[in-house]
This record gives C-alpha cells, structure tokens and sequence, in this order.
C-alpha cells in the first residue's frame, strides 16, 4: 500500500463518516417525534422494545441516537430497566442495516450513477426547505451520496492488498481469527463508528484481500468495539445511563464471546470448503452479522430477567447521593423533548425536597440548624447542576415552545433556592417563638405555621400528580389574612410594652420569612404548569375557555399572569423587599 493508497483510505474513510452523520442526522430531524413516539410503543412489552429499537435503529442509522432516547425514557419513568434492555438488543440487530445496504446497493450498482445526483437532488431539497420535514431528508440523501462515494474510495485502496498481508495464513488459526477480532476492535474504538468498520471489512471482502472467515472475525471484533462508544458515553451519566451501558457491553461481549468459539471450530471448512467461493462473500458477511446478533438476543433473553436484578444493584452510591442530580443525563440533550422531560423530572425531586425542608424548619430547634443547613446545601447544589444543563439545552436547536419552557424552568427552581434559603432563617429565629408570653399572638403562630405548611403540601409536585395553582392559591389567602393579624398583634404588643423592641422587631423578622415561605411555595405551583407541552397543561381554574379555541387561551392565560403579578407586587411585605428582585 502506498501513500496514494493511504490518502484515498483517509479521505474515503472521512467520506464515509461524512455522510454517516449527515444521513443520520437527516432521518433523525426528518423523523420529528416519530422516534420518541416508536418508543412509547416499547412500553408496552419487552418483545414489542426488541421491535422498536430494531425498527427505529434501522430507519434513522443511528443505535447511538436510540441507545440515548431509550437512557432519557427510562429517567423519566417511561421505560423500565427491562425494557430498555430489549430495545438496546433491537439497536444490535438495527446497525445492521448498513451491512445490507453496502452489500446489496454499495457494491452492486455503478457508484457514480446515483451517488453525485443524490448529492445534487439532496442539497437543493435542503436549499429550499428551509426547516420543513423535506429539507431534512434532503440532508440524508446528501448523506447517502456520500457515504456510497467514501464506500468506492474504500473499495479501491484494498485492491492487492492481500499480496502485500499474508491475511489468509493468518485467518488459519484460532489465535490468528482471534488477533483479527481484537483489530476489529480497535479499529472501531478509534473510529468510534462500528458502521465505518464494518464497511472497511466488506470492502477487503468484496476485494478479496482477506478470507471469510478472517472477515467474520472482524465484524466481530468491531461489533464488540461499541462496548467503548457505549463506557465512553455514560461518564459522569446518571445511573440508569450506567446500567444500560452495562447491559450493552455484556451483551456484546457475551455473544462475541460465543461469536469467535463458533468461528473459530468452523474455520477449517470455512476456508478449505468450496462452498465459501460460490457465494458472494459480502451478502454472507452481510448475513453472518445478523445472525450473529439475532442468536446474541436468542442468547441474552432467557437471562435477561436476572441480569436486569443485578444491574439494579449497581451504582447505587451515585444513584443515593442526593447532591448528584439524578435525571439530567448530557446524552439526552441533543433530544430536547427527553431532555426536558429529564429536567422537570428533577425539578420535581427537588420540590418534594424543598418541601420536606420547610416543613422541617417550621418545627424545628436551633440544635437542628446544621442539618437543615446541609439540606438547603444540597438543594443549591442540585439546581446549579439544573441551571447548567438548562443553558446547554439552549444551544440546541429547539422549538418556540421548548424556548419558551427553559425560562420557567429557571424561575421555578428560584424559587426551590429562595424556600431552602428563608428555611435556614426560620430555624435561626426558632428561640424567638419561645420568648412569646402573650397566649393570643402564641396561637397565631401556631396558626400561622399550620397555614404554611398547608399551602407547601399544596405546591409540591408529584411526578403522578398533576399540581393545582388554584389550590395553592386558595390557601395563600388565607396565609395572607393570618400574617397580617398577627404582624398588627405583634406591633399593638410593642406600644403596649409587651415586647420589648428588639423582640418585636425579631419576631416581626421571623414571621415576615414564614409569610415569605409561603409565597414562594405558590408561585412555584404557579409557574409549574408552564413546563409541560401545552397540549398537556391543564387549564387554571375559574377560567373561561373553549377547548377549541387555543388562541384565546392563550391570550387569557397571559392576561390572568399579568393580573397575578400585578397582585403579587400588591402583596408582598414591605420589610422583605430585597427579596422580591427574584421576580
């Protein structure tokens, strides 16, 4: 091989991949939901999650696009571990499509005949087509061009190659078959693209530069190199990212595994038989990896069950580290409607968090201030990890409405911040509440606190339970009426020596973060509603609305947010003004 051989390895190799990506990248934005809703139909069975990723990898190129969107569903509950792990089966019997296509169109048909008008129609599709669905397939038909010219270049620079490598005496031993399954290997951990090794492995075979069985042991080899694309794409994920990894590499390795025994016992006949000859050797190499990977799923489904309870055992430390977000996986951003259904989910742990925290607060002692210092720390730390995942969101390429949710995302978990911020303040008042004689403004505290913690189980969120504003709200007036009694009992306690100045003035503080508390709770509730597709928000109650008028519900809602912060401002308490900027 000379230097003009390896240039045209290079550049067919970086065509190859050229066009990998852009197909892929096509079918995935062409596709639109379609993949998220190929998915939902996975939830149904593990049979059906074997169906849906075989289909879905097949159709948009990609067992990474798929592997990705099958982590995001199982974070936020969709999938189970099971059915994750059958659709990550269906993606190895996906991938190989490409084999097919290589086989069967790749080398079959007159490369320049169809690669460079593909090339052509596809860039004036995309053109044109500015972000309509066809301008989109216009990417991946510029993808298909390319990835078929790459594929000739490929062919090309193997042609003699066998005369330089003595390929077929190695293939004739078991550790020769098995030194070609670790090249397979490698190649596909440098390239991190199983798709591009393969194609290097048929274009030897259909060149005749290497024997069947030597080219049976790269597939292998390259179908078990993905165990690095999949270990390499799960550091610093969430737990449930890890396991499928795992399930993804004892796959591979298991079949593999069993893949080179068989390989290795069968290689005699393979290479002395005259039966290999009368074949085309690319459509069986073609054929050998979808056997490979079906009797690798005939293998793993009968334990399929018991490893699942194994993985479950696994990464438990980060999984209960509550500092550690535990939805917001960087795989899953490039699907903006998974990632968002990741974020809400954690901002939904963090709000029964929050909620557990101030109801802590309110009854707590000064001794207990550490405890409830930690908490609040790890909330914060939490929602920094939600703001940075959030504004990585923003350079994705998102819909007005996805846009629009990001904002209120933040604003909700703000809010979380303030709660956990005013629960640290009202446990640093908690001696104040016992220097109270006075068994009138007692009782209103009391009251008060009761109010409170009412109006927080009323503004959690519950990943089941869609949040009411209007029950929040309902509470809040009540909250409202009790603060602004007992803040007139507590100033008529300061003229009538009662209290003395300073504990007035503590106590007014300490009652002030209580109201505050609850405010902050309902707002959250409020805005919480803002998060999810509109399709699936529930109207607010008392409004007037048609449920085939969206525009007008539109208008009224932004109205009726207005009117809501108008009377906030109303509302909120002179003496915490340097709090409200969070609006």
């Amino acid at each position: 091989m000379d230097l003009s051989n390896i240039g045209d390895l290079f550049g067919g190799l970086g065509l190859f991949l050229l066009g990998m990506q852009l197909m892929t990248s096509g079918l995935k934005r062409a596709a639109g939901n379609t993949l998220r809703k190929a998915l939902e139909a996975a939830t149904k069975s593990r049979l059906r999650g074997l169906i849906s990723g075989t289909a879905i990898t097949a159709l948009v190129q990609s067992s990474t696009a798929v592997t990705v969107a099958t982590i995001g569903f199982v974070n936020t509950g969709l999938l189970n571990l099971g059915q994750s792990v059958a659709v990550i089966y269906g993606c190895n019997i996906g991938t190989t499509m490409t084999g097919w296509l290589v086989a069967t169109i790749g080398f079959k048909l007159k490369i320049s005949a169809f690669a460079l008008p593909m090339i052509g129609a596809g860039m004036a599709m995309r053109l044109i087509g500015g972000e309509k669905s066809y301008a989109h397939m216009g990417t991946a038909l510029t993808g298909f061009g390319l990835f078929f010219i790459g594929l000739s270049f490929l062919k090309g620079t193997f042609t003699g190659l066998e005369n330089s490598i003595p390929f077929e005496a190695i293939g004739q031993t078991g550790w020769g078959l098995a030194l070609f399954v670790f090249v397979g290997f490698m190649l596909t951990v440098l390239i991190q693209s199983s798709s591009a090794a393969m194609a290097i492995t048929l274009s030897m075979a259909a060149t005749g530069a290497i024997p069947l069985a030597a080219a049976g042991a790269l597939v292998i080899g390259a179908n078990m190199g993905t165990t690095s694309t999949a270990a390499l794409s799960v550091i610093g994920a969430t737990s449930n990212a890890k396991r499928i990894a795992c399930a993804h590499v004892f796959f591979n390795l298991i079949t593999g595994f069993v893949g080179l025994l068989l390989l290795i016992t069968l290689a005699g006949t393979i290479n002395n038989s005259g039966w290999a000859q009368s074949f085309d050797l690319v459509i069986l190499l073609a054929l050998f990896h979808t056997i490979f990977n079906t009797a690798g799923v005939l293998i793993m489904w009968p334990i399929t069950t018991p490893m699942v309870k194994f993985l479950k055992t696994l990464f438990r430390k980060a999984e209960e580290d509550q500092a550690k977000a535990r939805y917001l996986d960087k795989n899953i951003l490039e699907t903006p409607p998974l990632a968002i259904d990741a974020m809400t989910r954690e901002l939904s742990r963090v709000s029964r968090m929050t909620a557990s925290l101030a109801k802590a607060s309110l009854s707590a002692e000064v001794g207990e201030r550490k405890q409830i210092r930690d908490q609040m720390n790890i909330i914060n730390k939490i929602i920094v990890q939600i703001g940075s995942f959030n504004q990585k969101l923003a350079q994705q390429n998102l819909s007005e409405e996805s846009s629009q949710i990001l904002p209120s995302a933040m604003r909700v978990a703000r809010y979380f911040n303030e709660m956990s911020r005013l629960s640290c303040l009202i446990v640093d008042y908690s001696t104040r509440f016992d220097k109270v004689n006075d068994s009138s403004t007692q009782k209103d505290i009391y009251e008060l606190k009761k109010i409170t913690n009412k109006i927080i189980d009323a503004a959690t969120i519950d990943d089941e339970i869609s949040v009411s504003s209007s029950d929040s709200r309902a509470v809040l007036k009540k909250l409202e009426k009790k603060y602004q009694k007992i803040k007139q009992h507590t100033l008529d306690a300061m003229i009538e020596g009662r209290l003395s100045p300073d504990e007035g003035t503590d106590l007014l503080d300490s009652l002030s973060h209580i109201h505050r508390l609850g405010q902050q709770a309902e707002k959250s509730s409020r805005y919480w509603s803002s998060l999810s597709p509109i399709e699936h928000r529930s109207p607010v109650s008392g409004t007037e609305e048609s449920s085939g008028d969206s525009d007008s519900h539109q208008k009224h809602k932004s109205s009726k947010r207005e009117n809501s912060k108008k009377e906030d401002s109303k509302r909120d308490d002179p003496d915490t003004k340097e709090s409200l900027a969070i609006d």
